[in-house]
């Protein structure tokens, strides 16, 4: 899981974000929002997780988090309709935009800046 860790944290702070205290994460797969809580609680941060962005968005209070992983394709709301909701809440928070690999092509004019790769793969060959 250690490993894990170190590849999320690597791609926070390559988007130059100074490392938050306080992170949302909002993934309609439980399993990608319990992989993510692990590995980002063991080092230091404080997590909070949604499968369901409605009820994300309902919970959400301004200024209680310093950084946002949003997946992009969930029922209900994608993650760039949350963001912006949230955004009306809150215009300061940042926000990385979580998605499958196979998406991204999909994202090419938004540029690929703020999106991190779901690592299923590496998350199964690591157990």
């Amino acid at each position: 899981m250690r490993g894990i860790a170190d590849y999320y944290l690597y791609l926070i702070t390559q988007f130059n974000f100074i490392v938050p205290k306080k992170i949302l994460v909002v993934d309609d797969e439980p399993d990608v929002n319990l992989t993510l809580r692990i590995a980002l609680e063991e080092n230091g941060l404080m997590v909070d997780t949604y499968i369901d962005p409605i009820v994300a968005i309902e919970n959400y209070k301004a200024h209680s988090y310093d950084l946002l992983i949003l997946d992009i394709k969930m029922p209900k709301m994608n993650g760039f309709e949350l963001y912006e909701k949230i955004k009306k809440i809150d215009n300061e928070v940042k926000v990385c935009f979580l998605t499958a690999l196979s998406e991204l092509h999909e994202l090419n004019h938004l540029g690929e800046k703020y999106f991190l790769k779901k690592v299923k793969d590496i998350l199964f060959k690591n157990q």
